[in-house]
Order: C-alpha cells, then sequence, then structure tokens
C-alpha cells in the first residue's frame, strides 16, 4: 500500500518506489507540508517533522491571539492561501461577490482509490492496470463562501511519481472570480538549488539553462497562447552537488498545452517554494454556483540518480502512461518530407518522383506537406478551406494516395486547422470565426494569418467535419498538425464581457475536445504534432499526438542540443527528427551526411529532402542509414536513453539507448569543431551489465569489452587526425563530425 494514513494525527505519507511526501492537517485545518524526498520508513507519527519556533518571531502576523509562533509565513504547505499571514506566492486566488479574497479552507474528509480518475476535459496520466496507481482525494471547504476546493495526489507505485492537481467547486448560490488557481505547490526546508529549465526560441528550441536559486521569485512562463519555444512547462530543481548521473533531482511537469507559469520563490528565511500551474497573467474565470474548475495535471518526480535518473522516469512513464493508442509501443515509420525538397512549388509528378526515389532508398512513409491545397503557392492563402489543388494535383488527393501506396509506400499529409487565411472562403463566410477582441478594429497577424476561435462548437465541429471528411476518402496513414502562430488580441465574439479573461484556457480546452473526438475516430491515424516546430511540445499534445516535430531546424549541429535538451523530459520515441540536405536551410552550414544520420535516428526518424538531388554514393550511404535504422529501430525508439556529455558545456557531445536485457546498446559521438593536436578520447559509458562481454563496432573496428570496463575505464574512441599522417582509421578529422558505437553481449 503506497499510502499510509493517520487519523487520529491526520497525517498522510505517500510512498512511491524511491520517495516520500508527507503532509498533515495543522490545527486551523489547513494542510501542512512535512517533507518531500528519499523514500523513508513509514512511522506511526511523523509529528517531529513539524517545527515551530520556542520563542516569539519577531514582525510577522499571527492566526491566533496569544500565539506569537503560529504563523503561515514561516509553516511549509501544501496548498497556500494569500492574506492570512502568508505574503509568499499563493496557489490561489478567489474574489468573492462581496469583494472579500479570503479563502480558509478547511481540511473535511478524504478517501483513497485504487487506480487514476480522469481529468474532466483534459489530458493526464493514465494506468491500464488500476493497481499500478493508488490516488488519494483531498477534500477541504470553506463555510462562509460555500467553496470546495479538491486535491488529487495519485502515486505511481512502481516508480518515483507523484502527479497532482486541484479541482474548485462552488457550491454556494453567487459566482466567484478565480484569478489564480495552480496545480501544485511544494514547500522545501531549504533553498540550496538549481533550477534548470528549458528554453529557447523558434529554431532553437529546449536549450537547457541552470541558474542557482535567489532570494525573491524566479520563474518561466507563457502568455503566447501556447507552451512556447521560449519555456517549456518543466523545471527541476537540482540540489547544488548533484550531476547527470549522482544527487538529488525534483522535477515538474505540467500537462498543458497553453499558458502557464513555474518557478520558485526564496524568501527572508531562505527557504524555496516551488510552484507550477496555468498562468494567472490575463486569467479571469467566473465560476458559477454548482460549477467546477479543473486545473491540468503535474508530474513530480524525484530522483536520486541525478538528471538522467530524473530523465528516463518521465520517458518511462510518458512513453507507457501518457501516449495512448496502437502508436504507443509501436515502432514508428521511416518517412520522407516533401517540404524542403520542394516548399510550395510541386506537381503531381514531382511527388510520384520524390516517392519512387524514396521507396528505392527504403523509406517507408511519404508526407504531402503544406502547397496541397486549393490557391495555396505561397503563405498568404487558403488556410481554412482545405480543398485539394487541381492544378497540382490534377488526379485528387485519393487518387494521389491510391499510387504512392501502390508504389509500396504510405501516405501523410501535412494540415494546419487551427488558422485561418484572410484570403479564403472560409473567412469570406465566417470573419467571426477569427479569434479576436471585441470591438478589435485591427487584428495582428503571423505569416500572414489569423487564429480561428475555438472556444466556439461551431468552430470545432466544422474542423472535426472537414478533417474527417479529408481522412476517409484517402488512405491517409499520417498527419502532420501544424499551428504557425502565437494568440493577439486574445478575445472571443460569442462570450459575454465578463469571460474574455476565460478566453485562452477556453481554447487550450476546445483543442483538447477536438483532437479527443479524432484520434478516437481514426486511431490508426499516427498524428504528429507541430506549431512552428516545437512551439507546442508539451505532454498535454502527446496525450493526442504520440510525437512531436523538434524544431523546424533541421541543423545537425543544431539538433544535438535541441535533442539533447528535449530528452530532459521526453522520450526519444516522442522526438520528431529528420536529415536534411545541405547547405542547411536555416544556418548555411554544411555538415556531413554521416553526422546528419547519427543525430536524427535517435527519434521518430525520417528525410527531408529530395533524393533525386542526391548522388549515387549518397544514395548507396542511405540505403546503409535506413536498413541499419530499421535494425535497431525498436531499441532507438523505446531503449533507455543516457546523456553522456552536454553540447551545452563543451565543443563535444554524446548520448547512447541500451536494451532493457542490457545486451545491446548504440552510442553516438559528436564533435562541433575540430581540435589541433587532441588528446585521446575516453567516453563513460552508463546502463550496462558490468560482468557481461560486449562486442564493440566503430566503423569497421571490433573490440570485445566487459560491462565493467566500458563504464569505469571508458570507451577509447577513434583516433582524431593528429595533422601528420591520415589514413584510414582517422574518421574523425574536420568540424561537425560523429562516430557510433555498436555493443552487442557475447558469451
Amino acid at each position: 500500500m503506497p499510502i499510509f494514513i493517520n487519523e487520529s494525527l491526520r497525517q498522510f505519507h505517500l510512498q512511491t518506489k524511491e520517495s516520500s511526501y508527507i503532509f498533515c492537517v495543522l490545527k486551523n485545518g489547513q494542510l501542512g507540508h512535512l517533507y518531500y524526498g528519499k523514500k523513508v520508513n513509514h512511522r506511526e507519527n511523523f509529528s517531529h517533522l513539524f517545527q515551530l519556533p520556542n520563542e516569539p518571531i519577531g514582525n510577522a502576523t499571527f492566526l491566533y491571539k496569544g500565539d506569537q509562533t503560529f504563523s503561515l509565513e514561516v509553516i511549509k504547505q501544501e496548498y497556500p492561501a494569500y492574506g492570512t499571514t502568508d505574503f509568499r506566492e499563493p496557489a490561489f486566488h478567489i474574489w468573492h461577490e462581496n469583494g472579500s479574497r479570503i479563502t480558509r479552507f478547511v481540511f473535511q474528509s478524504y478517501k483513497v482509490i485504487k487506480g487514476k480518475p480522469r481529468l474532466e476535459g483534459l489530458p493526464a496520466t493514465y494506468v491500464d492496470n488500476e493497481n499500478d496507481v493508488t490516488t488519494l482525494m483531498i477534500t477541504l471547504y470553506d463555510e462562509i463562501s460555500r467553496v470546495e476546493l479538491q486535491l488529487q495526489y495519485s502515486v505511481f507505485e512502481h516508480e518515483s511519481v507523484i502527479t497532482r492537481s486541484a479541482r474548485l467547486t462552488n457550491d454556494g448560490h453567487h459566482p466567484i472570480v478565480i484569478e489564480r488557481i495552480l496545480s501544485a505547490v511544494v514547500d522545501y526546508p531549504d533553498a540550496q538549488f538549481e533550477m534548470i529549465h528549458l528554453d529557447g526560441a523558434w529554431i532553437r528550441e529546449r536549450h537547457i539553462t541552470s541558474r542557482v536559486l535567489k532570494k525573491g521569485v524566479q520563474f518561466i512562463d507563457s502568455k503566447r497562447g501556447t507552451s512556447s519555444s521560449q519555456h517549456n512547462p518543466f523545471f527541476a530543481l537540482k540540489r547544488i552537488d548533484a550531476t547527470e548521473h549522482i544527487g538529488d533531482v525534483y522535477g515538474f511537469s505540467l500537462v498543458y498545452s497553453g499558458n502557464f507559469i513555474a518557478g520558485v520563490e526564496v524568501d527572508h528565511y531562505d527557504v524555496a517554494r516551488a510552484f507550477i500551474g496555468i498562468n494567472p497573467f490575463d486569467f479571469r474565470w467566473i465560476l458559477h454556483s454548482k460549477e467546477s474548475f479543473q486545473t491540468p495535471e503535474v508530474v513530480m518526480v524525484y530522483s536520486s540518480a541525478g538528471l538522467n535518473g530524473m530523465s528516463q522516469t518521465y520517458h518511462r512513464l510518458y512513453a507507457s502512461h501518457l501516449v495512448r493508442g496502437p502508436w504507443r509501443h509501436r515502432p514508428r515509420p521511416v518517412l520522407i518530407n516533401n517540404w524542403e525538397a520542394t516548399y510550395f512549388q510541386f506537381h503531381e509528378e514531382k511527388l510520384l518522383a520524390i516517392a519512387e526515389s524514396a521507396k528505392e532508398l527504403g523509406v517507408e512513409l511519404f508526407v504531402l506537406d503544406d502547397g496541397w491545397f486549393e490557391g495555396r503557392n505561397d503563405d498568404t492563402t487558403s488556410l481554412g478551406d482545405w480543398v485539394v489543388d487541381r492544378n497540382k494535383i490534377p488526379s485528387g488527393l485519393s487518387e494521389l494516395v491510391k499510387r504512392i501506396n501502390e508504389k509500396g509506400l504510405q501516405f501523410g499529409i501535412w494540415i494546419e486547422p487551427e488558422m485561418i487565411s484572410e484570403k479564403s472562403r472560409l473567412y469570406e463566410r465566417h470573419p467571426d470565426w477569427v479569434l479576436k477582441a471585441p470591438n478589435c478594429s485591427t487584428i495582428s497577424h503571423g505569416r500572414n494569418q489569423y487564429i480561428l476561435d475555438l472556444t466556439r462548437q461551431d468552430v470545432r465541429d466544422y474542423l472535426y467535419h472537414t478533417i474527417s471528411h479529408l481522412l476517409e476518402h484517402a488512405n491517409i496513414a499520417y498527419v502532420k498538425w501544424d499551428m504557425n502562430r502565437n494568440m493577439t488580441e486574445i478575445g472571443s465574439s460569442l462570450l459575454e464581457a465578463s469571460k474574455q479573461g476565460e478566453v485562452a484556457h477556453r481554447y487550450i480546452l476546445g483543442l483538447y475536445e477536438l483532437l479527443e473526438r479524432l484520434t478516437n475516430t481514426f486511431p490508426h491515424v499516427l498524428f504528429e504534432s507541430c506549431a512552428s516546430g516545437g512551439n507546442r511540445f508539451d505532454p498535454g499534445m502527446l496525450y493526442y499526438m504520440p510525437q512531436s516535430w523538434a524544431s523546424d531546424n533541421t541543423d545537425a549541429f543544431e539538433r544535438v542540443k535541441i535533442q539533447y535538451g528535449t530528452t530532459l523530459v521526453y522520450p526519444i520515441s516522442s522526438i520528431g527528427a529528420h536529415v536534411s540536405a545541405v547547405p542547411n536551410h536555416q544556418t548555411g552550414r554544411v555538415t556531413p551526411l554521416k553526422t546528419r544520420w547519427h543525430v536524427a535516428m535517435f527519434g521518430a526518424f525520417g528525410y527531408e529532402l529530395d533524393p533525386a538531388a542526391l548522388s549515387e554514393q549518397e544514395k548507396q550511404q542511405v540505403k546503409k542509414q535506413i536498413s541499419f535504422f530499421k535494425k535497431y529501430r525498436t531499441l532507438l525508439q523505446y531503449g533507455t536513453f543516457y546523456r553522456l556529455m552536454s553540447p551545452f558545456e563543451g565543443t563535444d557531445a554524446a548520448w547512447m539507448v541500451v536494451s532493457e536485457d542490457k545486451r545491446e546498446a548504440i552510442v553516438a559521438f559528436y564533435r562541433f569543431v575540430a581540435k589541433p593536436n587532441p588528446s585521446f578520447m575516453r567516453l563513460h559509458l552508463k546502463g550496462l551489465h558490468p560482468s557481461l562481454k560486449y562486442e564493440v563496432m566503430i566503423d569497421d573496428q571490433t573490440k570485445v569489452l566487459y560491462g565493467d570496463e566500458l563504464m569505469h575505464i571508458g570507451l577509447f574512441l577513434p583516433p582524431f587526425y593528429m595533422g601528420t599522417v591520415k589514413t584510414k582509421e582517422t574518421v574523425m578529422m574536420g568540424d561537425y563530425v560523429s562516430c557510433l558505437a555498436v555493443l552487442k553481449a557475447i558469451e
């Protein structure tokens, strides 16, 4: 049983595989936090973990007359309120009809259930077997305002995972206004942490950033209507002495695709408060009588094995308990996308030629990108109509799909259903369907397009029927779902003035409803999320789409950083990664075809180029690459992933995947900048069986080494060019080079 409860002392101990989470009911009825960290033995009484000063606290406020020690300012809490002696970042902020902003949630009851209830209208982690998770529901109540708060804690007992969310219900007769409602808050006894998060921009998404906690509030957020390329809805608190593979780390990942906030406050007592949830900026939700509001889920992971240990837990959890449907554990097909080969300028025969050449190379899926629908010769027109352009595809879409299928390839297609062009038939019929603030005379544009108002049921119905028609009338196996601009002038023509602060969240709820309908109707279709690349690479989208396009930047040098950072939270099976042509279309950089492959193969793998433009030598290389990938596809997409060398700490990088039985592994090493007269390189591997012998193959060289040698002494990499004699073995010469090692256990 992973949840222990002392009813008389009202203490709760949540125990996972490696962690303990302990809280209690304080004497004022609120919830007090006692401990979160490495697993401890259960005991009947944890009261010794609650401490108050032995003498009066100076310059503080107190809840009880005559008691100058019980102040919420110094007490660790579970779901803290503002205005009742705690001046730190609160979990919620509610306006009542009489103007009061004071809400006192007092413990009322609890219940423990096997399994994990679904969150209404929101994606969340799940289990196939209810015995894998136990859920604690805590109910608190404010008698004056008659508002109920339910906190949900789900314990994945075979992992070091606790998920949290909150649900607010208005049990009174008058509406209340929610201005802030977070998913979770965790109070720590000190602030000796580094905050790790994923930052970036378009074409340089999810770079790893680290900062030592300082006094005050430090946070990341999005106000863009998406989870954003700028900040991912995730952060970790790493102990100062923790490393990639050693030490205590706490991860917080929000299963949400819209505006969020995540951060830490360090107060004047050097105590850290972590918080995460929907961004309160520009958020105002009216909750009428008998209505409820559900927050998104936050997935909390504790690791005593450093950042990599935390990442592996997220990888296992999200691959098995967030991704759904038949593609959850199915190896992903090798695809070719025509975008960088043709952009908007193509004809049916050109597409068929690309498909023909790709099939000869071993590709399994052809993807038709932007430009296939009527009038779409650039990015200024036609979004919203989704009628095939007969000038480009004279035989029609279904016939094109049939001809591609006859060549032995599956067919995929690009759509951007959330968007609308001003120059479109849909806009002529429904200009009111555009997401915009009431009485707004001008609307900002991005990529010459506007956003459809997904808060509206009629818009969602139109999109559902339009996309369904597309998928029903052609044998489409894959859909790349794009979204190429952030929200501006946020508002809805259907909502009354008092509800305009709800639009950004209602949009995300509408998107989730649409995706739920589509993925249930077409479970066989492999959906890939894209939002100008990685602008919406988040757990919420993974619930509906098992993979996401990591970035519009396909440059191998930059992709190492992007993919390395992405693996901090997300499994490699979810990372869309392609080999593209050179010079690279985003950076102009020229990298070896081998290096481009060595990067892209660690993910949902494919090509983004014109195969007809390849030389015969390059075609033979690609054939070998695809053959190799197919042979090791399951290992590459679902093996245990280890980060070995960070591209953010030097000019080299390395990572590896290991099979579950530890009998196979693939290691990749990347050098970005050549070094004159370099030293010999030894790479210390991870995750191998120490007593197994491994045959290690690097290019045409083979060695036999024990697992403990490879982990503790290291793997000697091929020699680099020293500047004197250049031989066949000196393969690591120049900038942007890489090598691959394949390990197989032998008897």
